[in-house]
């Protein structure tokens, strides 16, 4: 149970690590990671898999961070907020802030967002029991202290928690359009060397011009995030929402290595005559394990996410949210690019 603004379950925000530890019973410490600005985050096994606990640079405990499918449940008042269908958590929340009259919004993701509760949702995509991916997403929830309550994913502890040091990106309405496959672009590309115009080696000027636009959100890091007021910025990802794309930038000098294609609003490109954007993940590892099986010499890999592609192309199938569910989202590579 979420006490608003104070903890959840016997977790208290404020706690030094030690306290949190003995509260929890002295469970097996499954990892810890160091963060900006002298803060850190932690998980544990066991009983408590599923949550990382976000503390601030003074070491205490500023946020609880529950993953969708593999946290504990979670609830305020009669609302459950982890792993289930995305509107029906919005509607449930949306009528539980109106009866006690406290004000909702909607975060960085267009997820509801209450301040009164330290509350900031999210999603994940949802997997059945032996891991094979779906078509839905499944809630996950940021639980806050009273410190960064109010904007969360502004504060020091979450953006370090999320490894984010770029520029701010768009907030998301609530909505998640998808044009219609005929309404697409029909792009060619050529493994490891070209995705439509854009041609791997490219520098962020060349990517622009080709595109005909500028990009409208960039990301990046500092090296060392001590050095962020001396070090140079590292230009990592460019994204292009009129074009549907994302430059991925890799080298000393930015050069592109990668390009993602938008699973909503993006281009279409096939491989082995089958349509890559904007199809419900499912039916596009159904068509491409069943090509695979039919097809001599055709190897495939696998994702941690479980999506297959085919072996040798530098090629992966993400995903892009459509609201409580998901389309394809393909990215392709050079040939030296270390995919995840």
């Amino acid at each position: 149970m979420l006490d608003p603004l104070a903890g959840v379950g016997p977790v208290r925000f404020g706690m030094s690590q030690s306290e949190v530890e003995a509260v929890l019973a002295f469970p097996e410490l499954s990892g810890r990671r160091g963060s900006g600005g002298g803060g850190f985050c932690t998980r544990y096994r066991g009983e408590w898999e599923g949550m990382t606990l976000i503390h601030g640079h003074d070491g205490l405990l500023a946020a609880v961070a529950v993953d969708a499918l593999r946290g504990p449940r979670v609830w305020v008042d009669d609302v459950e907020l982890v792993d289930r269908v995305p509107s029906r958590v919005r509607e449930d929340i949306h009528r539980l802030a109106g009866e006690r009259g406290v004000e909702i919004r909607v975060n960085f993701s267009g997820d509801p967002e209450v301040p009164a509760w330290g509350v900031s949702m999210g999603t994940e995509a949802d997997c059945g029991p032996d891991g094979t991916r779906r078509d839905g997403l499944v809630t996950s929830a940021l639980l806050c202290g009273p410190g960064i309550a109010e904007d969360p994913y502004e504060s020091a502890p979450v953006i370090h928690w999320r490894d984010v040091d770029s520029s701010i990106p768009p907030r998301s309405p609530g909505v998640w359009p998808v044009i219609r496959d005929e309404e697409r672009p029909q792009w060619e590309w050529t493994p490891m060397k070209q995705v439509g115009p854009l041609v791997f080696g490219m520098s962020p000027h060349e990517v622009a011009a080709v595109l005909g636009e500028q990009p409208a959100h960039r990301e990046g890091a500092f090296p060392f995030w001590f050095w962020k007021k001396s070090g140079v910025w590292d230009l990592r990802t460019d994204h292009f929402p009129g074009a549907g794309v994302s430059a991925h930038y890799g080298g000393p000098v930015p050069l592109l290595g990668g390009v993602t294609v938008h699973g909503r609003t993006g281009p279409q490109l096939h491989y082995w005559g089958i349509a890559l954007t904007g199809i419900p993940p499912t039916a596009l590892d159904a068509a491409i394990i069943q090509y695979a099986e039919d097809t001599p010499d055709a190897w495939l890999r696998f994702s941690s996410s479980g999506a297959a592609a085919p072996a040798d192309v530098q090629l992966s199938i993400g995903i892009a949210r459509t609201g409580d569910t998901c389309v394809s989202e393909p990215s392709f590579y050079q040939a030296d690019w270390e995919m995840l």
